[in-house]
């Protein structure tokens, strides 16, 4: 029986732009697990270029703090600390809660439409009971944030907030207790009527409220339990 493919990319078009980005998705959309070892011939053999290229493309990942290399014995999925977890998530704050007060401040009824398009992408998703559903659900409701930055064609701010939220998700994976948020799409549809309402003092208590709920049904005790560390082998045999 044929092996599922977590990352399939057509060999002849294959890139470290596109191994970083194919990756990347699958470390955010929880397919591959913290702790995980990335073997490097396995991965070039799934994408079928030269393991220079992955090399590249595992640097550009660890530099995003997303994976971690070690000397002599290779590179792995990373295993945010509950310290590092909890400076993310403070920095994550004071950066989107400058974004939302810029945001509300040169609103537009079309940037508006493009949320509300985008959430209802999220409901879709989290009405779909798999494991398509719950990837669609985990990349959509991250993907909201930087959204909002896209949308005030600021790139840098937009980077930075990818950034972040693909280190929150890895944080979520270890650290998501039995309680985990479940109305963080309808609270994003809160978020967007007081942008809509161009109401400043609102959006931005919504949105420190929502970034409070999300930490708060993380469970930083007990220690997560540690993967395997050769689980990614079967996945690019």
């Amino acid at each position: 029986m044929a092996t599922e493919q977590i990352i399939p990319v057509s060999a002849a078009t294959s890139s470290t732009d596109q191994i970083v980005a194919a990756l990347t998705q699958a470390i955010v959309s929880h397919r591959l697990k913290p702790g995980t070892k990335l073997a490097e011939q396995k991965i070039a053999s799934q994408f079928g270029v030269s393991r220079t290229l992955v090399r590249q493309a595992l640097f550009q990942l660890s530099q995003h703090r997303l994976i971690r290399m070690e000397p002599a014995r290779g590179a792995y999925v990373a295993s945010p600390s509950v310290a590092e977890a909890k400076q993310v998530f403070a920095v994550r704050r004071m950066l989107e809660l400058e974004t939302t007060r810029a945001f509300v401040r040169q609103v537009t009824g079309k940037q508006i439409k493009v949320l509300q398009a985008h959430i209802k992408a999220e409901q879709a998703a989290l009405a779909l009971d798999d494991n398509n559903g719950r990837s669609q659900r985990n990349e959509l409701l991250g993907d909201f944030h930087v959204r909002m930055a896209e949308l005030m064609g600021n790139q840098v701010l937009a980077e930075l907030l990818g950034e972040l939220i693909s280190r929150c998700s890895l944080i979520t994976l270890m650290y998501q207790s039995s309680r985990a948020a479940e109305h963080s799409s309808d609270e994003h549809a809160q978020i967007v009527k007081a942008l809509a309402a161009k109401d400043e003092a609102l959006a931005v208590r919504l949105m420190e409220e929502h970034l409070h709920h999300v930490e708060a049904n993380l469970d930083f005790d007990p220690a997560p339990a540690t993967h395997a560390i050769d689980a990614i082998a079967s996945a690019f045999s």
